[in-house]
């Protein structure tokens, strides 16, 4: 590493971030930017149409989702049935890490999904291994790359060798782990400074990971809902009106839904299995070292399929896989569902939010996923 690229982290200090989210400092800590005062949520329609118009979906925010009792029932039915599940993809990733990084890395969630993910991880090496990592939160944005002022600050604040494993929630088309790579590179270029680009996530069904618990398309619960299971975090924003070149990206913290808030509850019920789960986990991570997965994007190859057979000239308009349709039926204009098939276990909340919004649902034999958002083109591509 030449002095140059050392003196470029060093350049200017970044300040300590303002403490945000209903999460514990000792789980995470969010390097953000607090924009909670200023009115930056659009209605779903008037969103639409101005990210289909050319406006950066992260300048803006959409309305959070206010579920329904019934939904809510359906979030804690659904942990009930899948925490153990999870518990067992965490324990599986936090294994993977532990045994392909060592103790000395630091875990960087990559905001919001990731950040239950990296919890979880970082809670289970701490009952696995007594060591308690070092976890941060930080934006990155389809379009805009990642937050550097927040890499610098964990660089300064632990030291330039410190390894870094970046974590989320799960893949799609494996778009956030193009923009992971590029950022890396990009990264490199700058600053002299290697960031392994490999992204940890629990479900991988776009086959576009090295690290991961299961390539199974299931409903991670936290993906039912939006702020109250991710510490009552928005998504992150940029925009240069409100972020200048010292500052982390931004988000709001809804503290006025506290009441509302399942975000430890969450946490807590899926740890709460760690001890039942975690010589499965090792097990499972010594096996999928020595017969590594694949990485080969087949997820890519449905979205191809899907994009010629319904004619959708924006591949960024097909949302595959339980995660990221839900996002579309809670903060999009949905045009149509496609599934695998009807009686799917893990379509239980992805039918009901449908029926909802009055959305269709179609099958779509051999999708390589459990179903797939296709969001309403608002230009009249689709008749």
């Amino acid at each position: 590493m030449n002095a140059t690229s050392h003196e470029k982290i060093y350049d200017r200090v970044i300040k300590k971030p303002e403490q945000m989210g209903s999460y514990s400092e000792s789980d995470v800590i969010f390097l953000l930017k607090n924009l909670s005062e200023i009115n930056l949520e659009k209605e779903t329609n008037d969103r639409e149409q101005a990210i289909q118009s050319g406006v950066h979906y992260s300048e803006m925010l959409p309305v959070e989702y206010q579920p329904t009792p019934e939904y809510i029932q359906l979030f804690k039915d659904t942990l009930d049935e899948s925490a153990e599940k999870v518990a067992l993809a965490a324990g599986v990733v936090a294994e993977l890490i532990m045994k392909k990084r060592g103790g000395n890395v630091a875990l960087i969630s990559l905001a919001r999904a990731g950040t239950p993910i990296g919890i979880l991880i970082k809670r289970y090496i701490t009952f696995r291994y007594q060591i308690d990592l070092p976890h941060y939160s930080i934006s990155i944005i389809r379009g805009k790359g990642i937050d550097e002022n927040a890499l610098k600050y964990i660089f300064q604040q632990h030291g330039l060798d410190t390894p870094l494993q970046f974590v989320d929630g799960w893949t799609g088309k494996g778009a956030i782990r193009k923009v992971l790579i590029d950022a890396c590179r990009d990264f490199k270029d700058k600053y002299d400074i290697s960031l392994d680009d490999d992204l940890a996530v629990l479900a991988d069904p776009g086959f576009c990971s090295d690290t991961f618990g299961t390539r199974e398309d299931y409903l991670i619960p936290s993906a039912c809902l939006n702020s109250t299971v991710s510490g009552l975090m928005s998504r992150t924003v940029l925009r240069h009106d409100l972020i200048d070149q010292d500052d982390f990206h931004g988000a709001k913290y809804y503290k006025e839904w506290l009441g509302d808030d399942l975000s430890n509850h969450f946490i807590d019920v899926v740890a709460g299995y760690f001890p039942k789960i975690a010589t499965a986990a090792e097990e499972e991570a010594i096996k999928m070292i020595s017969l590594p997965a694949e990485v080969t994007w087949q997820g890519m190859k449905d979205i191809e399929s899907i994009q010629r057979e319904y004619a959708i000239s924006d591949v960024n308009l097909v949302k595959p896989g339980v995660g990221e349709t839900t996002r579309v039926l809670l903060r999009r204009v949905p045009w149509k569902i496609l599934v695998d098939r009807m009686d799917n276990p893990n379509l239980n909340h992805i039918l009901l939010l449908a029926k909802d919004r009055n959305v269709p649902v179609e099958v779509y034999p051999g999708l390589n996923y459990s179903c797939c958002g296709i969001i309403k083109p608002l230009k009249g591509e689709i008749e």
